[in-house]
């Protein structure tokens, strides 16, 4: 099988978020479809049908995280240094624009492009890794070939 990476951040997170499923959103819809059933026809009832497709989802979540929780390989990036690899908080200019941007490379369960979490397995990530402080990657995007100049590295 298949080990995923994450940061510890990003374990604690999905952490979290299964023990908010199991303790507060499944005794919730579990309570929303008991009320819903009281209400009579199961057939029409739109309360008793939106219950049971949210516990669907809830259900399928917390077996998704389950699974994920346990293959997690987690990785300290306190503990690396040097080149880019896994954990790396890098600072970034686009070579066209001269606009900076930080990204953390992360596993592809945490990965949130608005937080500024980069997947591991994306094409800027996968360019970045083994790069050092001054090198120029590019790397080919939707919206065609960009080039990026590593700023900074560091494991926080």
């Amino acid at each position: 099988m298949e080990k995923f990476p994450m940061t510890r951040a990003g374990h604690t997170a999905l952490e979290t978020e299964l023990k908010t499923l199991k303790s507060i959103e499944r005794p919730a819809v579990i309570q929303a479809i008991a009320e819903a059933r009281e209400l009579g026809d199961l057939k029409e009832n739109a309360e008793y049908h939106s219950a049971r497709e949210k516990q669907g989802f809830i259900e399928g979540r917390i077996k998704e995280l389950e699974g994920v929780l346990g293959l997690a390989e987690v990785i300290d990036p306190t503990t690396l240094s040097g080149t880019i690899k896994f954990g790396a908080k890098v600072e970034l200019v686009d070579e066209d624009t001269d606009e900076e941007k930080t990204w953390q490379i992360v596993g592809e369960h945490e990965a949130n492009i608005e937080a500024g979490l980069l997947n591991v397995k994306s094409p800027l990530a996968r360019a970045l890794i083994g790069k050092d402080e001054g090198d120029s990657v590019e790397v080919r995007t939707p919206g065609g070939l960009r080039s990026y100049e590593v700023l900074s590295i560091a494991y926080k």
